[in-house]
């Protein structure tokens, strides 16, 4: 993503979009946006008007969400949920890796906690600004993480919302997947406001997602 460098009320900044902007003038207030480029000024955060005007701007995200006939439900996941997530991508890494690692470089056999760490406080930060989305799939005690659900503004074209999930590798094949595989699809319908989602891996290869032209 190209870096911007924007006015906000008086006050510049310098970022990326879904990272921290860095202050470099004096006067902007939250919720400000810029007239010339579109961009919003979020607290720390400085993102384009393509990430701020994929969702309406009085949506308000599911925050706990039960898998039918299961004991597991899904939520936002935190920067705190890394004790539970780092094994639990960690454990399935070979085959997330053949799923997702095309894509998205993730999870690389050498992550390290502390890079997980890392990468669910931009998660968390990204759910807190309506950016992106990761659901944790979780027990009803939350001691463990069973594999997730992510929710994202589409990075191709066709679709005006991008869904895919995982469970980890014990539960492949099992009764809890089928589950979550139901489920997702009714949840999206129901709670979200896509027109045209599209569920990687499921309706479409990963493969064939690759070679779609990019969203503008």
């Amino acid at each position: 993503m190209a870096e911007l460098m924007v006015t906000l009320q008086g006050r510049w900044f310098l970022g990326y979009p879904g990272t921290h902007g860095e202050p470099v003038v004096d006067g902007a207030t939250e919720g400000a946006f810029c007239d010339s480029c579109g961009a919003r000024f979020l607290g720390e955060m400085v993102v384009t008007s393509a990430l701020v005007s994929w969702l309406p701007e009085d949506f308000v995200h599911p925050v706990y969400v039960p898998v039918p006939h299961t004991a597991l439900h899904l939520r936002p996941i935190r920067e705190a949920d890394t004790a539970l997530d780092y094994p639990a991508v960690m454990g399935s890494r070979e085959r997330l890796w053949e799923i997702f690692g095309p894509a998205w470089g993730w999870p690389t056999e050498t992550m390290t906690y502390e890079e997980d760490r890392i990468d669910l406080l931009r998660h968390e930060k990204e759910i807190a600004a309506h950016q992106s989305f990761n659901y944790a799939l979780l027990d009803e005690e939350e001691t463990a993480i069973f594999g997730c659900v992510y929710i994202d503004p589409p990075e191709r074209t066709g679709s005006d919302g991008e869904i895919s999930w995982w469970v980890v590798d014990d539960l492949v094949g099992s009764e809890t997947e089928r589950a979550l595989d139901a489920l997702v699809p009714q949840w999206i319908a129901a709670d979200w406001p896509f027109q045209r989602p599209r569920y990687l891996g499921r309706d479409i290869t990963w493969q064939d997602w690759l070679a779609l032209p990019r969203a503008s």
